[in-house]
C-alpha cells in the first residue's frame, strides 16, 4: 500500500490519498492553517487507537468473550524529548478482570502498537 500527500485548497491543508480514500490534514489558524482536518499527530493516534479496538474487538469475537463495545482513547503530545501516546481503554460487557487483563495485553499486540513500540527505519529519497 502506498499513501500519498498533496496540497489541498487551504494554505497548509494536505490531502492524504490511502489508496481509494482520501484524508484532509491540516493545522490551527494560529500555525497558519484553517483547522480543516486533524493535524498528523492526530492521525497518529487515531491509527492506534482503531488498530486497538479491531483488533481486541476480533480477538474477542474468536474467544466468543461478551465485549459489546470498546472505546479507546488516546491522549498524546510532547513530553520532554519523547512523544507520548497515552492510551486508555473502557471495555463494555459482562467481562471480569481476569478477562480484561487478557484484552489488555491483546491490545498491546495490535499491529501499529507493535509499529511504534518497535524500532522504525524511516528512509527519504528526494527527486
Amino acid at each position: 500500500m502506498e499513501v500519498t500527500t498533496h496540497r489541498g485548497t487551504g494554505p497548509l491543508q494536505q490531502v492524504i490519498e490511502i489508496g481509494p480514500h482520501r484524508i484532509l490534514t491540516d493545522v490551527k489558524p494560529e500555525f497558519g492553517g484553517e483547522d480543516s482536518g486533524p493535524e498528523p499527530h492526530d492521525i497518529l493516534a487515531a491509527a492506534l487507537a482503531a488498530c486497538t479496538t479491531l483488533t481486541v474487538s476480533l480477538y474477542a469475537k474468536r474467544k466468543g468473550y461478551p465485549l459489546d463495545d470498546i472505546k479507546v482513547s488516546i491522549k498524546h503530545g510532547q513530553e520532554g524529548a519523547a512523544y507520548g501516546l497515552h492510551r486508555t481503554i473502557e471495555y463494555i460487557g459482562a467481562l471480569d478482570d481476569e478477562t480484561k487483563a487478557r484484552l489488555t495485553d491483546i491490545a498491546n499486540k495490535c499491529p501499529v502498537h507493535k509499529t511504534l513500540s518497535g524500532t522504525i527505519q524511516i528512509t527519504t529519497e528526494a527527486i
